[in-house]
């Protein structure tokens, strides 16, 4: 970050800044909005121009790219629920949509404000000079996708940092080859997911596999984060595979949790299994739990 650039962190909130991290030349930067929406800007300083993923209104995205000296004129859009594309009614009753390059599924184009760049599942759109290869994750809502680009994926309301959306337009199926394709990805890959849900999924997720090692190591370090205010987001493709419930149908422990609840009956059928804890984890079981970091420091130190 170059001399008197501000982290657009400090546009929204006093909390410590998450690092930005490089994809090729593009430096990427977590804006905080709403209440709990992460907008990923991607920053190309020698054109002073950034490309925003999604975002619940204009004003902060706005701002964060003025107080990083940069003009916005690209939007990456997963999907169609109002905050995401909160930036694009915004930007256009503020008469400044115009001229920006919006790209976003061809699926749910009529409910996408501004739409220049309609893609589809294998399409790969250049942004500032880096190829971003487009994914179609049904489930969460029809025609959602994600953007796959060196050493990060920006995936929307798909996966989240230890969970995954919720299955509205589904079916359960959908969801799951989704969240499957995703987790095909290379370990390293970033999960720069669009909300900061971590504590809450990885409470659940303790609920489930109280056993499991790569998951306390993950309670201790994102409670830590968190206390600090701090974001805990992007976690790795890597670390959801040990630690997201969602991604382990066949982790013994897990089944084991929900078979003894009676919530699955073939604990060999991945999709019953996903089905299952992804409806036991609607009833918010995790949120009448103690809180798991003790608990998470004892199995460590064990």
């Amino acid at each position: 970050m170059g001399p008197g650039r501000r982290r657009p962190w400090a546009v929204t909130s006093s909390r410590p800044p998450p690092e930005p991290f490089a994809v090729r030349h593009l430096v990427v930067h977590v804006v905080p909005a709403a209440t709990d929406n992460l907008v990923w800007l991607l920053v190309d300083h020698a054109r002073g121009e950034a490309a925003a993923v999604d975002g619940p209104d204009a004003r902060t995205v706005l701002a964060a790219c003025a107080a990083l000296g940069v003009r916005l004129t690209t939007i990456l859009t997963t999907h169609t629920h109002g905050d995401h594309v909160g930036l694009h009614h915004g930007l256009r009753s503020d008469g400044l949509l115009g001229g920006v390059r919006v790209i976003g599924s061809a699926a749910t184009a009529s409910d996408i404000p501004g739409l220049t760049d309609p893609v589809v599942d294998g399409d790969v759109v250049d942004v500032f000079g880096v190829p971003f290869r487009v994914m179609r994750t049904d489930g969460h809502l029809t025609g959602h996708v994600c953007y796959v680009t060196d050493g990060a994926v920006f995936c929307g309301d798909t996966m989240f940092g230890g969970g995954c959306g919720y299955v509205f337009d589904g079916p359960m199926d959908a969801m799951f080859q989704s969240l499957l394709r995703l987790a095909g990805l290379p370990g390293a890959t970033r999960v720069c997911c669009a909300h900061e849900y971590t504590e809450d999924n990885l409470r659940f997720a303790w609920l489930l596999e109280p056993d499991n090692h790569a998951l306390a190591d993950r309670v201790a370090r994102v409670w830590a984060v968190r206390a600090a205010g701090g974001c805990s987001v992007p976690s790795t493709i890597e670390e959801e595979r040990a630690t997201n419930p969602f991604l382990r149908p066949g982790a013994p422990r897990l089944v084991r949790s929900l078979s003894d609840r009676g919530l699955v009956a073939d604990p060999t059928d991945a999709l019953a299994v996903f089905t299952a804890a992804r409806l036991f984890k609607n009833q918010g079981p995790h949120k009448k739990l103690a809180d798991p970091l003790d608990a998470a420091r004892a199995l460590l130190a064990s």
